[in-house]
This record gives structure tokens, C-alpha cells and sequence, in this order.
């Protein structure tokens, strides 16, 4: 039977957690203010990053590569997620939920493998030291840094129009707090299984193949920090390790959890949860946990911080 949908563009509606009211008048404020943390931590870590000789270096381009994403990833859907947690209207236009499903899946890709990337600069810096300058230079750095924006954006391009070509429609609710592809899978009133597999392949390449890199990465630098005699250069080593390593554990584990997890009731309604907290906790963390556990962050701070008073003051 061909199911002929009269109006393919028309508006979506959000559901979120329209269940409970209550609930999302907390999430509005909660949201603001961890989106608030989100821009100003990110943008001190890129001005940091770019205004102190001392850190241009490698880790730090990266680390500012990271930043820009996270900004640009909470941008394109924390604004239309506090409008509809704030009122009853739960509606996005079709190209506005077309526009945040293409930039959602271009930047969370993106992410996967960045961070892919930066622990391969960690592996180098510890397990090949006198390497180091001579394999990660500008160059390949920024080399490495498109091969991670273009990956992603390739991605999107590919899996954003099949999903977008879906029909929806009995109805185009949407049970999500955003436009992504699980969610607009299950809204729809075909036959999904070919997007189904193309999800599982992008998770595959996407998720599960960078964790894979990135935990036999952090192995071999356990093993190198371990065979260190001195106490002080293994607390210094994995020191420059521990802040990527959380980083990739809050992101991992949010966004397996909902790309992975069999589909039921109780499982859409947990990711949910999940996917709010991998595009609105997760990025306003990042910078506290680069910048408390890090001294050059902290130093760089404090000498950008004498500067700006200094030069007010002359």
C-alpha cells in the first residue's frame, strides 16, 4: 500500500516533556543557565587559547576546535528547546527542523571524531615524546581538524535528506526535545528499516569504531605513564590525559545510550533525558573540566586577566 502525504513540509510538534508542565518550567531554567555557562566558558577557552603564546600548541588548537563546536552544537537547538519548554506551542517550522537535524548530525559527528583526534595527540605526546613536534605539526594538525569537520559533514549529508524524505503522515509529532534521527524515525508512517540500517552503520563508523581507538589509545598510554620510575612524571602524565578522558565519557555514554538502545516506550522517554544532557550539560562542562584540572588553562587566565587590568589602567 503507498501512503501519499498531501502536506510533506508542514510544521512539527516537539512533545518534550509536555506530559509535565511542572517539569519544563525547571528545565527552562536549568537549560538558560547551563546555556549560559556554555557560551561564556567556551568563548574564554577560544580567546584564552588564541590570545596566549604558551598555548598554541596542539592540544590547545584542538581544545578550541572543541569549544567552537560545542558552541555552535548548543546554538542550533538550546534556543527553539527553551521557547517550546517555556510556552504550550510546541511547533518548528519543517525547514527549521530540517536546518537543526543537518547541523545536529554534522556537529555530533564532528565531535566523535574530534575527540578521536585529540586523543591521538595525547598518545603521541606520551608514548612518542621526542616525536612529538616533528609528527603533530601545524599542519597536520590542520589537516586532522578539517578531516574531523568534514567527516561529519558528510555524514549529515548523507543520512539528513533520507530521513528528511520520510513520510509523516498520521501525524508529525515528534516525541523528542529535538529534531534528530531516532526520534524522527519513529515518527514516521513507513517503512523505516533501510534508515534503521543506515543508523546502525553511522553508529557503527560514528561511535562505536572512535571509542574503540580512543580506549586502546589511552591503554597504550597507561602502559607507557606506568613504566615512568618517577611518581611526579606519572602524576604528570596522566594529569594531561584525565580531562579528555572525562570529556569522552560524558559525551560517549549519553549519546550511545540513545543511538544504541533497543526502541520502547521506556527507552524513548530515558533518552530524553539523555539527549539533554549530551547538548546542554555536556558542553558547559567541557570548559570546567579543562580549565580546573589544567594549570596552563588556569595560568593563561591569570596572565590574559593582568593584561586586560593593565591595559585599563595605563
Amino acid at each position: 500500500m503507498i501512503t501519499v502525504c498531501n502536506d510533506s513540509h508542514s510544521d512539527f510538534i516537539l512533545l518534550g516533556f509536555s506530559e509535565k508542565p511542572y517539569l519544563e518550567k525547571i528545565l527552562f531554567w536549568v537549560v538558560l543557565i547551563f546555556y549560559c555557562l556554555t557560551l561564556a566558558g567556551n568563548m574564554v577557552i577560544i580567546l584564552v587559547s588564541s590570545k596566549d603564546p604558551k598555548l598554541h600548541i596542539p592540544m590547545y588548537f584542538f581544545l578550541c576546535n572543541l569549544s567552537l563546536l560545542d558552541l555552535s552544537f548548543t546554538s542550533s537547538c538550546v534556543p527553539q528547546m527553551l521557547v517550546n519548554f517555556w510556552g504550550p506551542e510546541k511547533t518548528i517550522s519543517y525547514i527549521g527542523c530540517a536546518f537543526q537535524l543537518y547541523v545536529f548530525l554534522w556537529l555530533g559527528a564532528t565531535e566523535c571524531v574530534l575527540l578521536v583526534v585529540m586523543a591521538m595527540d595525547r598518545y603521541v605526546a606520551v608514548c612518542h615524546p621526542l616525536q612529538y613536534t616533528a609528527i603533530m605539526h601545524p599542519k597536520f594538525c590542520l589537516q586532522l581538524a578539517i578531516l574531523a569537520w568534514g567527516a561529519g559533514l558528510v555524514q549529515s549529508l548523507v543520512q539528513s535528506p533520507a530521513t528528511l524524505q520520510l513520510p509523516f503522515c498520521s501525524h508529525r509529532r515528534v516525541d523528542d526535545i529535538v529534531c534528530e534521527v531516532p526520534a524522527l524515525i519513529q515518527a514516521s508512517s513507513a517503512d523505516t528499516t533501510y534508515n534503521e540500517i543506515q543508523m546502525s552503520i553511522a553508529s557503527i563508523i560514528f561511535l562505536v569504531l572512535p571509542l574503540v581507538i580512543i580506549l586502546s589509545s589511552y591503554g597504550a598510554v597507561a602502559k607507557a605513564v606506568l613504566r615512568i620510575k618517577s611518581a611526579a612524571g606519572q602524576r604528570k602524565a596522566f594529569s594531561t590525559c584525565t580531562s579528555h578522558l572525562l570529556v569522552v565519557s560524558l559525551f560517549y555514554g549519553t549519546v550511545t545510550a540513545v543511538y544504541l538502545q533497543p526502541k520502547n516506550r521506556y527507552a524513548q522517554e530515558q533518552g530524553k533525558f539523555l539527549t539533554l544532557f549530551y547538548t546542554v550539560a555536556t558542553p558547559a562542562l567541557n570548559p570546567l573540566i579543562y580549565t580546573l584540572r589544567n594549570r596552563e588553562v588556569k595560568g593563561a587566565l591569570i596572565r590574559l586577566g593582568r593584561r586586560t587590568w593593565d591595559s585599563q589602567n595605563n
